[in-house]
């Protein structure tokens, strides 16, 4: 007699099917959101095109806009987006983004009030497009965006001064000095002013979700007061971070002072004890990162000139320390709180007329 096949396939097979269907589903979903998204932030410019065209070439004021709100509101009362607020935000995104291909090959990747972030915040182009590519590498949030925008995070990547050139194939090299910055902001950190190295890692490593971001993508954190046996001697190096795009180990030392000589002739065994002692043989070079409170240009580039081993200088900023110049010119509690309350009430106004 032959057998009656199953009603339901095993549970392996059927647990097997039902994940392939749900990732089809999701990368679908995925799709139609980008696909969405693109023609949303293409038809907002098309509309600040036509706003910016009417007011530069026949003379239209500033009413069309709210006069364009009331109208559109009414038209289409089940659409967000025609507040006056978001109209004008249209406009600034058109005159900032004068070229259509631009729009849909970058601007369209990331969502409008991401756009609107960098319209308000950031007037340099290059700079807008390299913020936006970061932001699709690194899925940004707005608030993240917001706040490496604050950092200054564009002006501070590369910066720092290293051997990388001389020591590192290409394009490791430039990769390695691009994920460098100078200087590192540790505003999440309130050390007091005789703070120690060792008191700057215990606050770094409690705070390692903070770090990990100011670090930026990649980086995958090993240890700290990483131990080394090197000829029957103990070692403790800083921190011990793993780099995933540069596929490489990361030594960081901390100082809380000026940077010396010295400094690199230490890292240099470190990186070289890490190249021997744990490095697979498919890692890249070991990589050294000495971070200090200050450096001297010159005397960074002198230490590391006859260095073989891929080590970089750069400088740190702990929150709440300012150089002098700066202090003087801080606003007063007073002033801040007033500002605050203006971005809230802000805010609060913009979400009102989204909504």
């Amino acid at each position: 007699m032959p057998k009656t096949p199953p009603l339901f396939p095993s549970d392996e097979n059927y647990s097997s099917l039902l994940n392939e269907l749900k990732q089809r589903i999701r990368s679908a979903q995925i799709k139609a959101a980008i696909a969405i998204n693109q023609e949303l932030i293409l038809l907002y410019w098309q509309i600040g095109r036509e706003i910016l065209f009417r007011q530069q070439q026949e003379g239209w004021g500033s009413k069309i806009i709210s006069r364009l709100a009331k109208d559109l509101k009414r038209e289409f009362p089940d659409m967000k987006g025609f507040s006056q607020r978001n109209l004008k935000y249209m406009r600034a995104f058109a005159e900032a983004w004068p070229d259509e291909p631009i729009v849909q090959q970058a601007a369209a990747q990331i969502p409008w009030f991401h756009n609107c972030v960098l319209i308000e915040r950031v007037k340099d182009r290059e700079e807008r497009l390299w913020y936006i590519q970061k932001t699709v590498e690194n899925g940004w949030s707005r608030n993240v965006l917001s706040m490496q925008i604050e950092s200054s995070l564009y002006q501070r990547q590369g910066g720092a001064i290293t051997n990388f050139a001389r020591t590192l194939p290409n394009p490791q090299s430039d990769l390695a000095q691009n994920i460098i910055k100078d200087p590192y902001h540790f505003d999440f950190l309130n050390l007091a002013e005789n703070a120690q190295e060792r008191d700057l890692e215990k606050a770094l490593v409690a705070h390692i979700r903070d770090f990990l971001l100011e670090l930026g993508t990649g980086f995958s954190f090993v240890g700290s007061q990483y131990h080394l046996d090197v000829g029957g001697e103990d070692f403790y190096i800083d921190l011990l971070f793993y780099h995933l795009q540069l596929r490489c180990f990361v030594v960081i030392d901390l100082k809380m002072g000026d940077f010396r000589p010295e400094f690199s002739g230490k890292m240099n065994f470190y990186v070289s004890a890490i190249d021997n002692l744990m490095r697979h043989s498919s890692d890249n070079p070991t990589i050294g990162i000495i971070l200090c409170k200050t450096k001297t240009k010159t005397i960074a580039e002198y230490s590391l000139q006859d260095v073989n081993k891929p080590i970089g200088v750069s400088t740190h900023r702990i929150g709440g320390d300012l150089p002098d110049t700066l202090k003087d010119s801080l606003p007063s509690v007073e002033q801040l709180e007033t500002e605050i309350n203006t971005v809230v009430a802000n805010a609060e106004e913009l979400d009102a007329e989204v909504d």
